[in-house]
Protein backbone atom coordinates (compact mmCIF):
# COMPACT_ATOMS: atom_id res chain seq x y z
CA UNK A 1 0.00 0.00 0.00
CA UNK A 2 2.98 2.14 0.52
CA UNK A 3 3.69 4.57 3.49
CA UNK A 4 1.05 7.16 2.74
CA UNK A 5 -1.87 4.46 3.48
CA UNK A 6 0.18 3.26 6.25
CA UNK A 7 0.30 6.26 7.89
CA UNK A 8 -3.29 7.28 7.27
CA UNK A 9 -4.63 3.77 8.97
CA UNK A 10 -2.23 4.32 11.98
CA UNK A 11 -3.75 8.01 12.66
CA UNK A 12 -7.56 6.34 12.22
CA UNK A 13 -6.46 3.83 14.60
CA UNK A 14 -4.85 6.26 16.78
CA UNK A 15 -8.00 8.12 17.21
CA UNK A 16 -9.87 5.49 17.94
CA UNK A 17 -7.69 4.29 21.12
CA UNK A 18 -7.89 8.10 22.17
CA UNK A 19 -12.04 7.92 22.14
CA UNK A 20 -11.46 4.29 24.26
CA UNK A 21 -9.25 5.62 26.78
CA UNK A 22 -11.13 8.70 27.16
CA UNK A 23 -14.56 6.46 27.83
CA UNK A 24 -12.81 4.12 29.91
CA UNK A 25 -11.18 6.76 32.21
CA UNK A 26 -14.96 8.74 31.80
CA UNK A 27 -16.47 5.52 33.63
CA UNK A 28 -13.91 5.49 37.11
CA UNK A 29 -14.45 9.62 37.14
CA UNK A 30 -18.41 9.05 37.11
CA UNK A 31 -17.83 5.91 39.95
CA UNK A 32 -15.47 7.89 42.07
CA UNK A 33 -17.23 11.45 41.83
CA UNK A 34 -18.38 13.16 44.79
CA UNK A 35 -17.27 9.46 46.74
CA UNK A 36 -14.46 9.71 49.07
CA UNK A 37 -14.25 6.15 49.99
CA UNK A 38 -13.79 5.27 46.76
CA UNK A 39 -11.67 7.84 45.87
CA UNK A 40 -9.26 6.58 48.45
CA UNK A 41 -9.56 2.96 48.02
CA UNK A 42 -8.55 3.28 44.74
CA UNK A 43 -5.91 5.75 45.16
CA UNK A 44 -4.45 3.59 48.06
CA UNK A 45 -3.86 0.76 45.12
CA UNK A 46 -0.91 3.57 43.42
CA UNK A 47 1.22 3.36 46.37
CA UNK A 48 0.37 -0.43 47.14
CA UNK A 49 1.07 -1.66 43.69
CA UNK A 50 4.21 0.56 43.51
CA UNK A 51 5.64 -1.03 46.69
CA UNK A 52 5.16 -4.21 45.31
CA UNK A 53 7.04 -3.51 42.09
CA UNK A 54 10.24 -2.85 44.71
CA UNK A 55 9.27 -6.09 46.86
CA UNK A 56 9.73 -8.08 44.14
CA UNK A 57 12.64 -6.22 42.44
CA UNK A 58 14.94 -5.43 45.43
CA UNK A 59 13.74 -6.62 48.81
CA UNK A 60 12.68 -10.21 48.33
CA UNK A 61 13.40 -10.52 44.34
CA UNK A 62 11.22 -13.92 43.05
CA UNK A 63 9.02 -14.04 46.18
CA UNK A 64 5.96 -13.86 43.88
CA UNK A 65 3.44 -15.49 46.53
CA UNK A 66 4.76 -13.53 49.31
CA UNK A 67 4.07 -10.02 47.49
CA UNK A 68 0.55 -11.43 46.66
CA UNK A 69 -0.29 -12.13 49.80
CA UNK A 70 0.82 -8.85 51.58
CA UNK A 71 -1.06 -7.02 48.25
CA UNK A 72 -4.06 -8.44 48.98
CA UNK A 73 -4.16 -7.92 52.72
CA UNK A 74 -3.11 -4.40 51.90
CA UNK A 75 -6.03 -4.33 49.53
CA UNK A 76 -8.82 -5.46 52.08
CA UNK A 77 -7.11 -2.73 54.45
CA UNK A 78 -7.26 -0.16 52.17
CA UNK A 79 -11.14 -0.94 51.76
CA UNK A 80 -12.00 -0.96 55.55
CA UNK A 81 -9.94 2.28 55.70
CA UNK A 82 -11.72 4.15 53.09
CA UNK A 83 -14.90 3.93 55.18
CA UNK A 84 -12.54 5.37 58.11
CA UNK A 85 -11.46 8.27 55.33
CA UNK A 86 -15.13 9.15 54.87
CA UNK A 87 -16.43 9.27 58.18
CA UNK A 88 -13.48 11.64 58.74
CA UNK A 89 -14.43 15.21 59.12
CA UNK A 90 -11.12 16.45 58.01
CA UNK A 91 -10.17 13.65 55.57
CA UNK A 92 -13.55 13.11 54.25
CA UNK A 93 -13.84 16.09 52.78
CA UNK A 94 -10.60 16.08 51.13
CA UNK A 95 -11.00 13.06 49.21
CA UNK A 96 -14.42 14.11 48.24
CA UNK A 97 -13.35 15.24 44.65
CA UNK A 98 -15.17 16.63 41.48
CA UNK A 99 -15.61 15.09 38.29
CA UNK A 100 -13.57 17.76 37.27
CA UNK A 101 -10.48 17.39 39.57
CA UNK A 102 -10.63 13.37 38.87
CA UNK A 103 -10.53 13.96 35.29
CA UNK A 104 -7.34 15.97 36.02
CA UNK A 105 -6.11 13.02 38.78
CA UNK A 106 -6.55 10.62 35.57
CA UNK A 107 -4.47 12.87 33.22
CA UNK A 108 -1.88 12.97 35.77
CA UNK A 109 -1.65 9.07 36.49
CA UNK A 110 -1.87 8.42 32.81
CA UNK A 111 1.13 10.37 31.91
CA UNK A 112 2.83 9.08 34.88
CA UNK A 113 2.12 5.40 34.89
CA UNK A 114 3.26 5.17 31.36
CA UNK A 115 6.98 6.85 31.47
CA UNK A 116 7.89 4.76 34.28
CA UNK A 117 9.39 1.34 33.97
CA UNK A 118 6.75 -1.46 33.57
CA UNK A 119 7.65 -3.41 36.61
CA UNK A 120 7.45 -0.51 38.84
CA UNK A 121 3.89 -0.40 38.54
CA UNK A 122 1.96 -2.00 35.64
CA UNK A 123 2.90 -5.30 36.07
CA UNK A 124 1.84 -5.42 40.01
CA UNK A 125 -0.53 -3.29 39.84
CA UNK A 126 -2.27 -5.71 36.74
CA UNK A 127 -0.56 -8.55 39.14
CA UNK A 128 -2.40 -7.56 41.78
CA UNK A 129 -5.85 -6.75 39.88
CA UNK A 130 -5.86 -10.63 38.71
CA UNK A 131 -6.51 -11.80 42.09
CA UNK A 132 -9.16 -8.87 42.72
CA UNK A 133 -10.41 -9.91 39.38
CA UNK A 134 -10.88 -13.18 39.84
CA UNK A 135 -12.26 -13.65 43.52
CA UNK A 136 -14.46 -10.72 43.05
CA UNK A 137 -16.24 -12.84 39.58
CA UNK A 138 -16.01 -15.75 41.30
CA UNK A 139 -17.35 -14.83 44.70
CA UNK A 140 -20.36 -12.68 42.76
CA UNK A 141 -21.22 -16.42 40.63
CA UNK A 142 -21.60 -18.26 44.00
CA UNK A 143 -23.07 -15.79 45.49
CA UNK A 144 -25.53 -15.85 42.60
CA UNK A 145 -25.89 -19.65 42.74
CA UNK A 146 -26.28 -19.36 46.99
CA UNK A 147 -29.05 -16.40 46.80
CA UNK A 148 -30.91 -16.57 43.37
CA UNK A 149 -32.03 -13.56 42.82
CA UNK A 150 -34.99 -12.46 40.62
CA UNK A 151 -34.30 -10.66 37.90
CA UNK A 152 -36.51 -7.57 37.85
CA UNK A 153 -35.67 -5.81 34.43
CA UNK A 154 -38.51 -6.98 31.82
CA UNK A 155 -37.72 -8.37 28.96
CA UNK A 156 -38.76 -5.86 26.92
CA UNK A 157 -38.86 -2.08 28.01
CA UNK A 158 -40.63 0.98 26.87
CA UNK A 159 -37.72 2.32 25.38
CA UNK A 160 -37.49 -0.63 22.60
CA UNK A 161 -37.87 2.30 20.17
CA UNK A 162 -35.12 3.74 20.74
CA UNK A 163 -36.06 7.08 22.52
CA UNK A 164 -34.93 5.58 26.09
CA UNK A 165 -33.17 7.84 28.76
CA UNK A 166 -29.89 6.18 29.19
CA UNK A 167 -29.47 5.50 25.68
CA UNK A 168 -31.47 6.59 22.97
CA UNK A 169 -31.33 5.29 19.11
CA UNK A 170 -31.59 2.04 17.49
CA UNK A 171 -30.01 -1.24 19.37
CA UNK A 172 -27.74 -1.69 16.18
CA UNK A 173 -24.74 -0.42 15.99
CA UNK A 174 -24.70 1.00 19.51
CA UNK A 175 -24.31 -2.73 21.24
CA UNK A 176 -21.18 -3.48 19.65
CA UNK A 177 -20.54 -0.64 20.08
CA UNK A 178 -20.11 -0.37 23.99
CA UNK A 179 -18.10 -3.18 23.83
CA UNK A 180 -15.37 -1.38 21.71
CA UNK A 181 -12.25 -3.02 23.66
CA UNK A 182 -12.90 -5.85 21.71
CA UNK A 183 -15.27 -6.09 18.74
CA UNK A 184 -14.75 -2.89 16.51
CA UNK A 185 -11.87 -1.34 18.07
CA UNK A 186 -8.92 -4.71 17.67
CA UNK A 187 -7.89 -2.69 21.14
CA UNK A 188 -7.20 -6.48 22.47
CA UNK A 189 -4.93 -6.83 18.88
CA UNK A 190 -3.12 -3.82 19.88
CA UNK A 191 -1.99 -4.85 23.29
CA UNK A 192 -1.42 -8.57 22.73
CA UNK A 193 1.07 -6.88 19.93
CA UNK A 194 2.81 -4.55 22.09
CA UNK A 195 2.76 -4.89 25.62
CA UNK A 196 1.76 -8.72 26.36
CA UNK A 197 4.93 -9.61 24.90
CA UNK A 198 7.02 -8.21 26.80
CA UNK A 199 5.18 -9.78 30.26
CA UNK A 200 5.58 -13.41 28.29
CA UNK A 201 8.46 -16.01 29.22
CA UNK A 202 7.92 -18.01 26.25
CA UNK A 203 5.25 -18.40 23.76
CA UNK A 204 3.87 -21.34 25.06
CA UNK A 205 1.83 -19.40 27.31
CA UNK A 206 0.20 -17.32 24.53
CA UNK A 207 -3.17 -19.83 23.93
CA UNK A 208 -3.54 -19.33 27.39
CA UNK A 209 -3.41 -16.31 28.11
CA UNK A 210 -4.91 -15.31 25.16
CA UNK A 211 -7.72 -18.01 24.64
CA UNK A 212 -8.55 -18.05 28.39
CA UNK A 213 -8.75 -14.13 28.71
CA UNK A 214 -11.48 -14.37 25.97
CA UNK A 215 -13.15 -17.15 28.11
CA UNK A 216 -12.74 -15.03 31.13
CA UNK A 217 -13.75 -12.03 29.79
CA UNK A 218 -17.39 -13.51 28.53
CA UNK A 219 -18.25 -15.01 31.81
CA UNK A 220 -17.40 -11.32 33.11
CA UNK A 221 -19.62 -10.30 30.66
CA UNK A 222 -22.34 -12.77 32.32
CA UNK A 223 -21.67 -12.00 35.89
CA UNK A 224 -22.61 -8.17 34.78
CA UNK A 225 -25.25 -8.53 32.93
CA UNK A 226 -27.25 -10.46 35.90
CA UNK A 227 -25.97 -7.86 38.07
CA UNK A 228 -27.93 -5.54 36.65
CA UNK A 229 -30.85 -7.12 36.06
CA UNK A 230 -31.56 -8.23 39.54
CA UNK A 231 -31.80 -4.53 40.05
CA UNK A 232 -35.21 -2.87 40.69
CA UNK A 233 -35.90 -0.98 37.42
CA UNK A 234 -36.52 1.88 38.98
CA UNK A 235 -32.96 2.33 40.66
CA UNK A 236 -31.64 1.29 37.16
CA UNK A 237 -32.88 4.31 35.39
CA UNK A 238 -32.17 6.63 38.29
CA UNK A 239 -28.40 5.37 38.39
CA UNK A 240 -27.97 5.67 34.56
CA UNK A 241 -30.26 8.68 33.62
CA UNK A 242 -28.96 12.74 32.87
CA UNK A 243 -29.60 15.27 35.47
CA UNK A 244 -31.02 16.91 32.87
CA UNK A 245 -33.88 14.26 32.91
CA UNK A 246 -34.20 12.82 35.99
CA UNK A 247 -33.33 16.31 38.08
CA UNK A 248 -30.50 16.21 41.06
CA UNK A 249 -33.05 14.98 44.06
CA UNK A 250 -34.35 11.79 44.87
CA UNK A 251 -37.76 13.58 44.36
CA UNK A 252 -37.77 14.62 40.98
CA UNK A 253 -35.86 11.00 40.10
CA UNK A 254 -38.76 8.85 41.36
CA UNK A 255 -41.01 11.06 39.55
CA UNK A 256 -39.41 11.18 36.49
CA UNK A 257 -38.79 7.21 36.54
CA UNK A 258 -42.57 7.00 37.75
CA UNK A 259 -43.90 8.06 34.25
CA UNK A 260 -41.42 5.58 32.62
CA UNK A 261 -43.67 2.80 34.44
CA UNK A 262 -41.19 1.92 36.92
CA UNK A 263 -41.69 3.16 40.99
CA UNK A 264 -39.84 3.51 43.66
CA UNK A 265 -40.20 6.48 46.50
CA UNK A 266 -37.83 9.10 46.90
CA UNK A 267 -36.74 7.35 50.52
CA UNK A 268 -36.24 4.28 49.25
CA UNK A 269 -33.70 5.75 46.84
CA UNK A 270 -31.80 7.75 49.48
CA UNK A 271 -32.09 4.87 51.64
CA UNK A 272 -30.08 3.07 49.46
CA UNK A 273 -27.69 5.64 48.66
CA UNK A 274 -27.04 5.49 52.78
CA UNK A 275 -26.40 1.12 52.36
CA UNK A 276 -24.02 1.82 50.00
CA UNK A 277 -21.97 4.78 51.87
CA UNK A 278 -22.85 7.21 49.58
CA UNK A 279 -24.16 10.17 49.74
CA UNK A 280 -26.01 9.94 46.24
CA UNK A 281 -26.86 6.90 43.56
CA UNK A 282 -28.43 9.32 41.10
CA UNK A 283 -27.43 9.96 37.26
CA UNK A 284 -24.44 8.30 37.92
CA UNK A 285 -23.57 6.67 34.25
CA UNK A 286 -20.73 4.76 33.55
CA UNK A 287 -21.71 1.01 34.34
CA UNK A 288 -19.55 0.69 37.38
CA UNK A 289 -21.64 1.82 40.21
CA UNK A 290 -24.46 -0.02 38.94
CA UNK A 291 -22.54 -3.13 38.83
CA UNK A 292 -21.59 -2.06 42.28
CA UNK A 293 -24.98 -2.01 43.50
CA UNK A 294 -26.11 -4.77 41.99
CA UNK A 295 -23.15 -6.95 43.47
CA UNK A 296 -23.57 -5.46 46.31
CA UNK A 297 -27.31 -6.46 46.60
CA UNK A 298 -26.09 -9.81 46.19
CA UNK A 299 -22.95 -10.67 48.15
CA UNK A 300 -24.67 -9.04 51.28
CA UNK A 301 -27.23 -11.79 50.65
CA UNK A 302 -24.34 -14.24 51.50
CA UNK A 303 -22.01 -12.29 53.93
CA UNK A 304 -23.00 -9.42 56.17
CA UNK A 305 -26.52 -9.00 55.14
CA UNK A 306 -27.60 -4.90 54.80
CA UNK A 307 -24.72 -4.01 57.28
CA UNK A 308 -22.06 -5.20 54.49
CA UNK A 309 -23.46 -3.34 51.89
CA UNK A 310 -21.15 -0.04 51.85
CA UNK A 311 -18.31 -3.23 51.89
CA UNK A 312 -19.67 -5.17 49.31
CA UNK A 313 -20.42 -1.46 47.18
CA UNK A 314 -16.64 -0.50 47.45
CA UNK A 315 -15.22 -3.26 46.65
CA UNK A 316 -16.86 -3.72 43.36
CA UNK A 317 -15.99 0.02 43.04
CA UNK A 318 -12.47 -1.20 43.69
CA UNK A 319 -12.69 -4.09 41.08
CA UNK A 320 -13.76 -2.53 38.34
CA UNK A 321 -11.48 0.86 38.52
CA UNK A 322 -8.34 -1.59 38.99
CA UNK A 323 -9.98 -3.47 35.89
CA UNK A 324 -10.22 -0.40 33.89
CA UNK A 325 -7.06 1.56 35.05
CA UNK A 326 -4.94 -1.13 34.32
CA UNK A 327 -6.55 -1.09 31.05
CA UNK A 328 -6.04 2.83 30.80
CA UNK A 329 -2.28 2.00 31.60
CA UNK A 330 -1.33 -0.44 28.39
CA UNK A 331 -3.98 1.88 26.29
CA UNK A 332 -1.82 4.82 26.88
CA UNK A 333 1.62 3.29 26.55
CA UNK A 334 0.55 1.43 23.03
CA UNK A 335 -0.64 4.55 21.58
CA UNK A 336 2.78 6.08 22.72
CA UNK A 337 4.35 3.87 20.62
CA UNK A 338 2.17 4.25 17.60
CA UNK A 339 2.70 8.34 18.58
CA UNK A 340 6.24 8.19 18.85
CA UNK A 341 6.25 5.83 15.26
CA UNK A 342 4.40 8.89 13.39
CA UNK A 343 7.33 11.38 14.98
CA UNK A 344 9.77 9.11 13.55
CA UNK A 345 8.79 9.30 10.15
CA UNK A 346 10.08 13.60 10.42
CA UNK A 347 12.51 12.44 13.07
CA UNK A 348 13.63 8.91 12.98
CA UNK A 349 15.20 9.06 16.91
CA UNK A 350 11.68 9.80 18.15
CA UNK A 351 10.85 6.19 17.01
CA UNK A 352 13.74 5.16 19.55
CA UNK A 353 11.39 3.64 22.83
CA UNK A 354 14.56 4.00 24.71
CA UNK A 355 14.78 7.89 23.85
CA UNK A 356 13.81 9.50 27.20
CA UNK A 357 12.26 12.99 25.20
CA UNK A 358 10.74 10.67 22.94
CA UNK A 359 8.92 9.25 25.91
CA UNK A 360 8.20 12.13 27.53
CA UNK A 361 6.94 14.16 24.47
CA UNK A 362 4.64 10.88 23.06
CA UNK A 363 3.20 10.59 26.45
CA UNK A 364 2.15 13.92 26.83
CA UNK A 365 0.44 14.20 23.23
CA UNK A 366 -1.44 10.95 24.01
CA UNK A 367 -3.03 12.27 27.89
CA UNK A 368 -3.43 15.41 26.13
CA UNK A 369 -5.80 14.23 23.50
CA UNK A 370 -7.47 11.34 25.67
CA UNK A 371 -7.62 14.11 28.46
CA UNK A 372 -9.41 16.71 26.28
CA UNK A 373 -12.04 14.15 25.76
CA UNK A 374 -12.40 13.19 29.14
CA UNK A 375 -12.22 16.97 30.30
CA UNK A 376 -14.81 17.61 28.12
CA UNK A 377 -17.02 15.10 29.32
Amino acid sequence: MGPIPGIIAQVGVLMIMVIILAVLALVVVKALAESPWGTFTVAATIPIAIFMGLYTRYLRPGRVGEVSVIGVVLLILAIIGGGQIAADPVWGPAFTLSGTTLALAMMAYGFIASVIPVWLLLAPRDYLSTFLKIGAILALAVGILIVRPHIQMPAITPFIDGSGPVFSGALFPFLFITIACGAVSGFHALISSGTTPKLLENENQIPLIGYGAMLCESFVAIMALIAATVLDPAVYFAMNSPVAVIGDNAVSAAAAVAQWGFHITPAALEQLARDVGEHSILSRAGGAPTLAVGMAHILSGVIGGKAMMAFWYHFAILFEALFILTTVDAGTRVCRFMIQDLLGVAVPRMRETRSWVGNVLATALTVGLWGYFLYAG
